[in-house]
């Protein structure tokens, strides 16, 4: 029986050294499309204002924040920073899940696979 020992080491170590090199710049390029931002960003907006809302709703005993909610109350939070880092990514999308909370909607994103 014969026992194989694989590539010679020059070959491997050129092997590791392509592999590293073609990762870095795959990297190199999602950091230089996406920056800051991840590419699903509009999603994370819309979930955190729809969370946000939803929880508003839960507590709102007489309904009376659900009808500000619905009045602008949404857009006000957002401008007033209450909506946090998630909607820094897309303020209107942040918004848009505020008021479909707030008006009873499911969510836009409920039961997507991405």
């Amino acid at each position: 029986m014969h026992r194989h020992q694989g590539p010679p080491p020059r070959k491997f170590a050129a092997a590791i050294a392509a592999t590293v090199l073609v990762g870095t710049a795959a990297v190199g390029l999602l950091i230089s499309r996406y920056d800051d931002r991840p590419p699903w960003a509009d999603d994370i907006a819309y979930e955190g204002g729809f969370v946000q809302a939803s929880r508003i709703r839960g507590y709102d005993v007489d309904g009376s924040r659900v009808r500000a909610l619905l009045d602008g109350e949404c857009a006000r939070m957002e401008r007033d920073g209450m909506g946090g880092a998630r909607a820094v990514h897309n303020p209107a999308r942040w918004v848009q899940g505020c008021l479909d909370a707030a008006a009873g909607l499911p969510s836009k994103n409920q039961g997507t696979v991405r």
